[in-house]
């Protein structure tokens, strides 16, 4: 079941909250103990990063725009009646020296803000990834804005969660655009040493392994929007996404659309949300890099995400369960 389905009237209600490098998601997920009985879903492109990677600060504006969403957030969450509500922070707050005028400001709106650490964002992405795959063993790649999780391992039949190599690269679309790509649109050089670095961080992960997993699963904006892109979705429907293969050979072509264009140009192109335009060009280079360096000729897409692993391992909390990842996310409840 994917994140995007009908929330129904069953089971335990939470919320979780996830505030990225490029986007701000929300979750309202109906759960029974580890089982996400529905959910759905709310993005709001807030580019928390923007800027971070060469200054280490969050700008007043990009804090801004994500507080305005985190308000919107939680008048859904009190309308939702959720028993209790989860909110992380990844890579740009865990960059960012003046994160704590953020967190002071989700505090005042009532939420408890967590800045995890990467390895603990690859595990609860890669819970909410493998109920779709279970008993097998498989890759997960979270490509975002700051960085890019990659946790090998499997889910087992039984519910345990096995995982044999899991890390978080400083490799992202929003980290890459800042760092390489400053043209508009930008030059031929720039995209082979953005592609150049990319690699070389991916081959030291791969090299970890003898042998790797036949199937690599990806989620995050980027690769949900190169299927978009490729399949030309105008409306976006996350049914059809959800389990789409893409192929390195898709990658390629997006990449050869879009590496003369500019931002606004890209924006245009059918199935690219415009906010999401002026980042494509880098997460599309980062994620053929990830191709490349592992040997995968496609990779599959997946809807389900850190905010699926976040309801799974709230519910169990709930359930008074021992959460299968080993961590107990900080809850909340938001009264009316």
């Amino acid at each position: 079941m994917t994140e995007q389905s009908e929330c129904r009237d069953c089971g335990a209600r939470v919320a979780a909250i996830d505030l990225g490098t490029v986007s701000s998601r929300l979750s309202l997920a109906t759960v029974e103990g580890d089982r996400v009985v529905s959910s759905c879903k709310h993005t709001e492109i807030t580019d928390l990063g923007a800027g971070v990677d060469a200054t280490g600060h969050l700008d007043d504006a990009a804090v801004e725009r994500v507080l305005t969403a985190c308000r919107g957030f939680v008048e859904e969450i009190r309308a939702f009646d959720a028993a209790c509500v989860c909110t992380t922070l990844t890579s740009a707050a865990r960059d960012a020296d003046n994160a704590a005028s953020l967190l002071d400001g989700l505090r005042s709106l009532g939420l408890d803000p967590q800045v995890i650490p990467g390895e603990l964002e690859a595990r609860l992405t890669f819970y909410g990834v493998a109920r779709d795959f279970k008993g097998e063993r498989i890759a997960v790649a979270d490509s975002g804005g700051g960085s890019t999780e990659i946790a090998v391992g499997a889910l087992t039949a039984a519910g345990a969660v096995e995982l044999e190599h899991v890390q978080s690269l400083n490799i992202g679309c929003r980290r890459v655009t800042d760092r390489f790509l400053p043209g508009d649109p930008p030059a031929d050089a720039s995209i082979l040493h953005a592609g150049r670095w990319s690699r070389e961080q991916f081959e030291a992960y791969w090299d970890a392994f003898d042998e790797r997993p036949e199937r690599l699963v990806a989620v995050g904006g980027t690769v949900t929007t190169l299927v978009a892109l490729t399949h030309k979705l105008e409306p976006y429907d996350s049914s059809f996404v959800h389990l789409q293969t893409l192929s390195a050979l898709e990658i390629e072509q997006a990449i050869g659309r879009m590496r003369a264009l500019s931002a606004t140009e890209i924006a245009r192109l059918p199935g690219i949300q415009p906010k999401r335009a002026p980042v494509m060009l880098a997460g599309a280079v980062v994620m053929r890099e990830l191709m490349r360096t592992g040997g995968y000729d496609e990779l599959t897409v997946s809807e389900n995400s850190l905010l699926a692993g976040m309801a799974s391992t709230m519910g169990e909390v709930l359930a008074g369960k021992a959460p299968a990842i080993g961590w107990a996310p900080a809850l909340t409840h938001l009264h009316r």
